[in-house]
Order: structure tokens, then C-alpha cells, then sequence
């Protein structure tokens, strides 16, 4: 025997949440240590259907079950949450609210398709619990709940790999073998017509869920049966989440710690009757509780007895080992976040970490800028008392020069003493203000104050190139780079205006400003050719994305739907063309009005020898892409070698070749579903191998006799179960639907035949007017006592049985 089952009320009927009941079940069962490595069931069914009974059974809980001799009513209220018993790893159970309850009432589904929802965003196992003689049923109990099941699902944005384990309860003599591909094929037409968002409309059901089936027998007519399948069943969910296991696939799962948290946010989303999305969901949780920890953190931190002697010591002098003894505490508070946050999403949990690593070091750099400020009082006055011993013996220059550069050294010294691990601060200001002080490196300053300069105007360059040139380079026209020319040329004499305006105040030398101003220049240059590489190196997805828009859309920006009429051929070689141009700009950069042939090239290449008029073999005996570089184009304006563009170009036709094929398939496809009578050549084969029997009918005039009568029998049964109008809802539909009214149509006739022949003479208006009531009653009592009943739904026509119709 385990521990005493623990459980609680999670949401109670009116779909309050139990906040304080979840946090002391799970400090009861230690839920907070389990990280990943705990499972969530759960499960759904009609009231009164045993579900209580079977998971106490099952988990050993301690779930209310219903007492069947004072009658059958509600006993599960809102949801209800346990531990179960000696199952590893740890697995909670939530016991749902039964579904079609009269307590409820028959139009409140509210509260039943949120305790479905919720269900399916926490649980990684959904028992669907289900009666043995609902299954094959039209109108079966279990069908509204997994029509609900499939609804809500849908209301995730992006769901968990989920198990459904329909349990058959109440087995009968019919093997389970035959059972479950009746509930897998009932289980598939209501996912096929649940309406799904268009990102899911071709979706399996497989990708949303596992779906397993086990039978159950009778609990009151053969309990001890029962138990020990269910004991069999319960050897199913020891290590359900490891691989093979019922949930070894699951996704998303919130660590342990973070469980309460997120049941509130889900069920809070859920009553507002919002979408849930489950990645966002986890990333939320994570955020939160590594901001908790975080904060923990920091506060930790701050109380540390070690780094308040650290901050009080630095207030007052410099204090030689600091960014050593400050980087192991620091490191030392980072690595208790890395270990209590380590099961959380880990983008979050790193951009936490950064975080706190920012906060930490916010915290303690007023004490090191406070050490840098020291050291550089220190150095200053040693620089003073040096310098003005220095100026006794030598001049002003080279004294000013030896004693800034042994002081900077010993400046240089103590703030690598002081730099901190986890973090490069920059003291140049410090260091600057140092010289700035020392009053002796004007020329340094200088040089600084001009590369700053330089380094604004070339952001100021990249800034109004970057993008322009970027769009430009997407649309891929004749006139590309004639605009990016222009483009450059009108940014770069911007900024060089501006450069030059700038420099005068600093009274350069003429070859001192003309080499920044070339820089300047080139840098601009410099940002077009980075550009143009980086296009380069995406060209086939631009390619593909070029031949997909024009391929795919009319030129009203429409999808085409290929119903035959269309020229494939035609679109396919204007979008390649397309394709083609984008690749041709691409393949060089053209910033000097140097004339190419690329354009020609390729098209001569890869375009006109597709064509099947092309005869001149002195133009397809040599490949002009058979080289590594571009006539008249240098090698460092080359972007994309003529080989290279030959291999992009096969790759390209390989990755768009099955958008083709699909557009033909579906205008053959058209084509069929218009045409269903036999082929031109098939009937053609009918009337030779025909001949024989041909001439034997006019041998044997006897046969033309039957042949008639055979005649009148089918054309009967054509206009009686109306053949035509059948096959033109599809082939499939119409062999189901005739082979039903078929038996019952023959009957008919052969009842018409004997009331006929058993009807005395009369006169013909007296004998008409007696058959019509006769032949009305019994062509109705016939159809309907031997065909099948046919309904429309809105999937198509639906078939029941004439014995599921008399029960």
C-alpha cells in the first residue's frame, strides 16, 4: 500500500478556480521537484458512465463514484484533481464533469466544452470513456463529445500531440479486432467534418493526437473480469512519457514548478472565451516564473553580507583583487538561476538570465566606476609629481610624451585589476578624461575626435543605402541598377558634402582630408557590393518566390484554379523568365555603366534551348555557362558565376517542377470528372469482338425475343432507380446507392407483374383507376421495408440500415 491518495477540487461547478487547494496539493505531493518528469490524465464520458469508478480503479483514487441504487444522477461536479498511486513518474488525474447531465440542462454546453479545452491544453492523456453498444450508432452518446473533443481543438493555435484512449466499457461477445475499425472510421468522419481553420485543412488527425483503444468489461456483471483488465491496462501507464510509451511524443510541456501557474492562465483565457495559444502559453509561464526567480535572485544578491564590505571598502580607496572577488559572486548567483530555471523554455530562460545578469551588473557598477574614479585620482597625482620632476631635466615634448605613457601603462594596469568577468566595461572615458586632464595629447585627441567623424557619416551612408538598395534589388528590373547608380551617387555627395563641411573647422592639410573623403567613398561602394552579396546568396528562395507568385496568381493578384482552359506552358515560361531576370541582375554587381551580356547569356542558355524549335546546333554545341567567370564583367564585380547560375537554375526547375506537375495533374483531373462514359476505343472494341454474337442472333430469331424482354426488364430498372442522374454524384456513391435500391426496385416490378396477372378483365379507365392506390401502397411498403433510408448531410449522402431504423 502507497501513501494516502491526495486530491482536490480543481474547478468547482460554477468554474471557479480552486487557486489555494492546487498550490497545497502540490507542496502534498512534492509536484515542484518533478521538473519534466511527471504526466497529466485525464478524463471525458457521458454522466453515470463509470468514469469515477474507473479511475479509481485504475490510478487508486479516491474519486466520489455514484451510487447506483439511489438511481443515476450527477456525482462529478466541476473537476476534480488526484495523485495516483504508485505509478511512476508522478501522474495526475483529473476527474471531469460528465457530459449530456439533466442537472445542466440540454442547451448548457458552456461549461462542458471549457472543461474539454482545458482538458486537452493540460493533459498529455484523455480517456474517452465510452459505452460497447454506442459504437456504430448514428446517434450514439459518445459522438457529440468528440465532436466537442475536435472543436475545441481547434481553438488552439498550435496544439500538443494529445492520446486519445477510448475506452470501451461494457464489452460484448463481438471481438475488440472488429470493434475498432468501426470506432476508427467513426472517430475520422467527424475530424473530416469538424470545420478546421484554413492552416489545418488538410491536416491528419494523427498529427493532432495518439488514438488507442482498449475494452473494458462489465464492472457490476463481471467485476473481477474487469479488474484484472483493468490491472493490465494500469501496467500501460508506468513510464507513459518515456519514448514508446502512451505519451512518449508529447510537445510543450510546462515544468512542474510552473503547473499551477499555467491551469490559471489557461482556465482564465478559457472563460474569457479566447483562442488559446499553447506557445505563447508556455513562453508566458516561463517568463514569469524566471522573472520570480530573477527577483529572488537580485535580492539575494544585494543582502549578501560579502558584497556590502565590497561596496562600503570602495567608497573610500581603490581596492586591489576587486573585479576578481565581485566575478565569483556574481558567477555564483547566476548558476542558482541556471539550476532552478533550467526545465523552462530556454529562449526565455536565457533572455532572463540576461536580464539578470544586466540587473546585477547595474547594481555593482556605481562601486566600479567608483574604483575607476579612484584610480584615476591616483594616477593624475602620480602624473603630477612625475611630470614636474621630468621638466627639470628635459623639454616639454618629450617629457610630456615619457611621462604619459608610464602613467597610462600603470592607469592600464589597475583597470584590468578591476575588470569584472562577466562583462568588457569600457573605460576609455575614463582613460580620455585622464589625457584630457594631463592636457598633453592633443594630436590623440584629435585623431579620436576625427575617426568618430568619419564612423557618423559612414552609419549615416549605410543607413540610406541599406534599405533602398536592398528593394531595389528584389524587384529585379532593367532598370535595377541604372537606380542604384543614381542612388549612390546622390547619398554619397550628400555625405561627402557634409564630411567636407565638417572637417574645415579642424584646418587639415589637402591629402589628410581628400584620404577621409575617399574613404568615405568607398565605404558607400563597400555597402552596395555587401548588399548585392547577401541578395546573391538568397537568390533561389527570391526565384522561387518570383515563379510561385506569377505562376500561382492570375494578373489580378488571383489564384488560379486550373479547370483546363489555361496555357501551362505559356505561364510556366513567363514565370521563369521572370526567374530568369532576377538571376541575371543578381550575378554581378554594375556599379560603373559597363555593358554585359549576362542577361543574354543565360537566356540563350537556360531559356531558348528548352524551346523545341531550337535546330542550331553551333549555338547548343558549346555551353556558355561553362565557365567561372563573365565575359566583359571583372571577377571582383562577379557575384554569381555562369556555373553557378547553371547549377541554381537546374535546382530551381527541380524545386518548382512539382508546382507544374500538380497544375497539369489537376486540369487531367478536370478533364475526367466531365467525361464518366467508357473511351472512344473501348467502344470500338465492344462492336469487333461482338460480331460472332451478332450474327448468332440473327441465326436463332429466338434470342432477339429474350434480348427484348431483357431490354424492357433494364430499361425499367434504369428509369425505376434512375441510373443517370446516380452516377453523376460520383462513381463510388453510385454503386452504394444502387446496390440498396436494387433488390427492393426488382421486387417491385415482379409485385406489378402478379397484380396484373391476377386482375379479372375490366374496363381500362375502372382498371387504372383501381392500380393507383394499389401501386402506390405497395411500391411504399416494399421501398420502405427493404431498401435503405437515404439522407443528405452536408458531407454528402449518409446510409443507415433497415434494422438501426426499426430500433
Amino acid at each position: 500500500m502507497g501513501d494516502p491518495c491526495v486530491s482536490t477540487q480543481l474547478i468547482d461547478g460554477d468554474g471557479v478556480f480552486n487557486v489555494s487547494g492546487l498550490e497545497n496539493f502540490m507542496k502534498e505531493v512534492k509536484l515542484g521537484e518533478c521538473g519534466l518528469s511527471y504526466a497529466v490524465v485525464s478524463i471525458m464520458g457521458p454522466q453515470s458512465s463509470g468514469k469515477s469508478t474507473l479511475l479509481n480503479n485504475l490510478f487508486r483514487t479516491n474519486f466520489r463514484e455514484m451510487d447506483a441504487f439511489k438511481g443515476r444522477s450527477q456525482t462529478t461536479k466541476g473537476i476534480w484533481l488526484a495523485k495516483a498511486q504508485n505509478i511512476e513518474p508522478c501522474t495526475l488525474v483529473m476527474d471531469l464533469e460528465g457530459t449530456d447531465g439533466r442537472e445542466r440542462g440540454e442547451d448548457d454546453t458552456a461549461f462542458e466544452k471549457q472543461s474539454a479545452l482545458f482538458a486537452l491544453a493540460v493533459s498529455d492523456i484523455v480517456l474517452i470513456n465510452m459505452w460497447c453498444h454506442d459504437i456504430g450508432r448514428e446517434q450514439a452518446a459518445n459522438k457529440p463529445l468528440l465532436k466537442t473533443v475536435f472543436q475545441v481543438m481547434m481553438r488552439l493555435f498550435s496544439p500538443r500531440k494529445t492520446t486519445l484512449l477510448f475506452v470501451i466499457r461494457d464489452k460484448s461477445k463481438t471481438p475488440l479486432e472488429n470493434l475498432e475499425p468501426i470506432l476508427r472510421e467513426d472517430i475520422q468522419k467527424i475530424w473530416d467534418a469538424v470545420p478546421k481553420p484554413h492552416a489545418h485543412k488538410e491536416t491528419p488527425l494523427s498529427e493532432f493526437f495518439n488514438v488507442e483503444v482498449v475494452a473494458l468489461s462489465s464492472y457490476e456483471e463481471k467485476e473481477e473480469l474487469f479488474k484484472e483488465q483493468v490491472s493490465l491496462l494500469r501496467d500501460r501507464f508506468q513510464h507513459s512519457i518515456a519514448p514508446g510509451g502512451l505519451a512518449g511524443d508529447r510537445r510543450g510541456v510546462v515544468p512542474a514548478s510552473g503547473f499551477s501557474f499555467s491551469s490559471q492562465q489557461f482556465w482564465k483565457v478559457i472563460k474569457e472565451n479566447k483562442d488559446l495559444d499553447l506557445p505563447a502559453h508556455k513562453v508566458m509561464v516561463a517568463t514569469v516564473r524566471c522573472e520570480e526567480i530573477g527577483s529572488e535572485k537580485v535580492a539575494s544578491f544585494t543582502a549578501d553580507e560579502e558584497w556590502q564590505q565590497f561596496e562600503e571598502a570602495v567608497q573610500h580607496d581603490y581596492v586591489p583583487g576587486f573585479g576578481k572577488k565581485l566575478s565569483s559572486l556574481l558567477d555564483r548567483c547566476l548558476s542558482e538561476y541556471d539550476m532552478e530555471a533550467i526545465y523552462f523554455d530556454e529562449g526565455v530562460r536565457t533572455s532572463k538570465r540576461q536580464q539578470l545578469e544586466s540587473k546585477l551588473l547595474q547594481l555593482v557598477h556605481p562601486a566600479y566606476q567608483s574604483l575607476l574614479d579612484h584610480l584615476r585620482t591616483r594616477t593624475l597625482e602620480a602624473f603630477k609629481e612625475s611630470f614636474d620632476k621630468a621638466l627639470t631635466k628635459e623639454g616639454f615634448a618629450v617629457a610630456a610624451r615619457e611621462c604619459t605613457k608610464t602613467l597610462l601603462d600603470k592607469f592600464d594596469k589597475g583597470a584590468e585589476d578591476a575588470t569584472i568577468q562577466q562583462v568588457k566595461w569600457d573605460t576609455s572615458k575614463v582613460k580620455d578624461k585622464l589625457k584630457r586632464d594631463i592636457e598633453a595629447h592633443v594630436a590623440s585627441v584629435r585623431a579620436t575626435k576625427l575617426s568618430e567623424l568619419c564612423a557618423k557619416y559612414e552609419a549615416q551612408l549605410t543607413k540610406s543605402l541599406s534599405e533602398p538598395v536592398e528593394a531595389l534589388l528584389d524587384s529585379a528590373s532593367e532598370d535595377t541598377w541604372p537606380a542604384i547608380r543614381k542612388l549612390l551617387q546622390r547619398e554619397t555627395k550628400t555625405a561627402v558634402s557634409g564630411l567636407e563641411s565638417a572637417l574645415s573647422a579642424f584646418e587639415l592639410d589637402e591629402a589628410t582630408e581628400k584620404e577621409l573623403l575617399a574613404k568615405v567613398e568607398s565605404h558607400g561602394r563597400c555597402v552596395v557590393e555587401s548588399k548585392a552579396k547577401e541578395e546573391a546568396g538568397r537568390v533561389l528562395i527570391r526565384m522561387k518566390d518570383r515563379f510561385s507568385t506569377l505562376f500561382s496568381c492570375d494578373a489580378d493578384s488571383m489564384p488560379r484554379v486550373w479547370t483546363g482552359k489555361e496555357d501551362i506552358k505559356a505561364i510556366t515560361k513567363t514565370a521563369r523568365s521572370a526567374s530568369m531576370k532576377l538571376l541575371s541582375t543578381l550575378a554581378a554587381t554594375r556599379l560603373d555603366e559597363d555593358g554585359d551580356n549576362i542577361e543574354n547569356t543565360l537566356s540563350l542558355a537556360l531559356v531558348e534551348t528548352a524551346r523545341p524549335g531550337t535546330t542550331d546546333r553551333s549555338i547548343q554545341s558549346v555551353d556558355p555557362l561553362a565557365s567561372s567567370s563573365w565575359e566583359r564583367v571583372a571577377e571582383e564585380k562577379t557575384l554569381i558565376t555562369p556555373v553557378q547560375c547553371k547549377s541554381l537554375w537546374r535546382q530551381f526547375k527541380a524545386e518548382t517542377e512539382y508546382t507544374v506537375t500538380q497544375a497539369i495533374a489537376a486540369q487531367e483531373a478536370n478533364k475526367r470528372n466531365n467525361n464518366w462514359l467508357p473511351p472512344p476505343w473501348a467502344l470500338a472494341a465492344m462492336v469487333v469482338l461482338g460480331f460472332n454474337e451478332f450474327m448468332t442472333l440473327l441465326r436463332n430469331p429466338l434470342y432477339l425475343g429474350v434480348i427484348f424482354v431483357v431490354f424492357l426488364v433494364g430499361k425499367a430498372l434504369w428509369v425505376q432507380l434512375d441510373i443517370a442522374s446516380e452516377f453523376q454524384n460520383g462513381f463510388l456513391p453510385a454503386l452504394l446507392s444502387l446496390s440498396t435500391k436494387f433488390v427492393p426496385t426488382i421486387m417491385n416490378i415482379l409485385k406489378k407483374l402478379a397484380d396484373e396477372g391476377h386482375r379479372p378483365a375490366a374496363p381500362e379507365r375502372q382498371r387504372e383507376m383501381e392500380m393507383q392506390p394499389a401501386n402506390a401502397s405497395s411500391y411504399s411498403n416494399v421501398t420502405s421495408a427493404g431498401s435503405s433510408s437515404i439522407t443528405a448531410s452536408e458531407s454528402g449522402p449518409e446510409y443507415s440500415s433497415p434494422a438501426a431504423k426499426s430500433k
